[in-house]
């Protein structure tokens, strides 16, 4: 339980640093609005995505893979069409935000938990 707090935490400031390097495709009002974006992303990944995989898989393996930063993409508009105080405007921007967050939360999760990755290596 411990871990998840520390992983939402994480993952809501990388969601406020994503949006302040985005500054016009992806707003979040407040840091509230982020903690909620991350809750919201971690339901959406552990749900929905599977799904999503699963339906285009064939895509998938005819891009080598590629196809699954257009699924992170997607669970992020949609997650900005579920959070009030969060919007994305257009799929490439999602994209960006979706590399970035990815990016932000291991950068994070390095210096705010570096013995972490080292006991589960």
């Amino acid at each position: 339980m411990k871990n998840f707090i520390a992983k939402t935490l994480i993952t809501a400031a990388a969601v406020v640093l994503a949006s302040y390097v985005i500054p016009t495709g992806v707003s979040v009002d407040k840091f509230t609005t982020a903690l909620l974006v991350a809750l919201v992303l971690s339901v959406l990944n552990f749900f929905v995505k599977p799904l999503l995989v699963l339906v285009t898989l064939p895509i998938t393996v005819l891009t080598l893979g590629l196809f699954l930063f257009i699924i992170n993409a997607i669970i992020i508009l949609l997650a900005g069409k579920l959070v009030a105080g969060f919007q994305v405007h257009s799929l490439w921007q999602a994209l960006l935000f979706s590399l970035l967050l990815s990016l932000f939360t291991y950068v994070l999760e390095g210096v705010i938990q570096p013995d972490y990755k080292k006991k589960n290596n």
